[in-house]
């Protein structure tokens, strides 16, 4: 790999621990529903844990509630079971048409608590920057010691990587801090 290759690398490898925050943020939940939050919910189908939204359509009919609608009718009852055990605190009422999830209006101590995994993911999400940034680094050393690239050319890819890392930061933490207001908003 040559050098601009291991910069290149570098950053899309930043630019995935980006995007894997940002859909981590997208499964927590707000006080408005969203059909993230049930990403993390599988469902015994057929013997195989299937994605909720594999075996059924999932619709926002009011702005805190969510529509689960079967594909099979006779899946109701496994994923109500499904939902219970998910950990999102929200119990799914059955009616005519599907399975309703009716979020509930955040009390402020749920919203600090979700405030503080925001802090924590983006936390997170810096480490991974830092880690890509030190693997990029090693990789430039490593073109140094085999002689394909000089002392100068070293610094100054060390330098361009360091500025792709603050660059990472700096949007890991502001997008933190839209989350974050996103949650607080009443």
């Amino acid at each position: 790999m040559t050098a601009q290759e291991i910069v290149k690398d570098s950053e899309h490898k930043m630019e995935g621990a980006i995007e894997a925050m940002v859909h981590d943020f997208s499964t927590y939940r707000t006080g408005r529903a969203s059909p993230a939050v049930l990403e993390r919910v599988h469902v015994e189908y057929y013997g195989t844990e299937t994605p909720l939204n594999q075996i059924a359509n999932v619709s926002i009919p009011e702005p805190r509630q969510l529509l689960i609608q079967p594909y099979e009718k006779n899946m109701t009852p496994v994923i109500e079971k499904a939902i219970l055990k998910s950990d999102l605190g929200i119990n799914p009422i059955t009616d005519g048409s599907g399975i309703r999830l009716t979020f509930p209006a955040m009390t402020e101590e749920r919203r600090r608590d979700m405030v503080k995994q925001v802090h924590t993911r983006v936390e997170q999400a810096c480490v991974a920057l830092r880690n890509v940034r030190k693997h990029g680094n090693d990789h430039l050393k490593a073109a140094k010691d085999a002689k394909t690239i000089t002392e100068d050319e070293l610094k100054h890819l060390e330098t361009d990587v360091q500025k792709l890392t603050d660059k990472f930061v700096a949007r890991a933490h502001e997008l933190g801090k839209k989350k974050e207001a996103e949650l607080m908003e009443v």
